[in-house]
């Protein structure tokens, strides 16, 4: 069965290590014949929640910015991906904001069933993603029938272009063909 598959990119740095860790998986889920989009939110804005639930009456976001469009593309998805960079041992502030502000897809009918870790850190400890994953994990805990399907984790990079001769590299473009 052919998937639609959503690849986000939480770091607001174009063409950073995360974000070619997430061509990578497109590549492979390209090869296996699915169709991808990627959103990157460099460039995009996305602000906090309110934490005021409006959106479970009515299934919108009180706030008007760039989630309007994003979260009608996640709802779709019968795959998410996202990637990030590891701050501090937790994904990126923004991938954050953007999963509290995914709030309106909880009362939906989310098509998605399957969720894709990808991360770049400076560590290489293989405990490095272990943040970032638990994170992700509590918003995935929300949605019935929902899995952690895979993670990958680009250690020891830093600067842009760092991941490049990374094996993390291939493996991210394996999973995206298994999807």
């Amino acid at each position: 069965m052919l998937k639609k598959v959503l690849v986000i990119t939480a770091s607001l740095r174009k063409g950073g290590n995360s974000e070619l860790l997430a061509d990578e998986f497109i590549k492979g889920v390209q090869e296996a014949g699915h169709t991808v989009e990627k959103i990157g939110l460099y460039g995009k804005t996305v602000n906090f929640c309110k934490g005021c639930l409006a959106c479970q009456q009515t299934g919108c976001c009180v706030i008007r910015d760039d989630m309007d469009a994003i979260v009608p593309k996640m709802q779709k998805a019968d795959v998410l991906v996202f990637a990030t960079p590891v701050y501090f041992y937790e994904m990126c502030g923004q991938m954050k904001t953007l999963l509290d502000r995914s709030n309106p897809l909880f009362a939906s009918d989310y098509a998605y069933r399957e969720v894709y870790l990808l991360a770049a850190a400076a560590d290489t400890a293989a405990s490095a993603v272990d943040g970032a994953q638990k994170g992700l994990q509590g918003w995935i805990d929300c949605f019935e029938g929902v899995t952690l399907k895979g993670v990958v984790l680009a250690g020891g990079v830093t600067a842009a272009g760092d991941i490049h001769g990374n094996t993390a590299l291939k493996q991210a473009q394996e999973m995206g063909r298994l999807v």
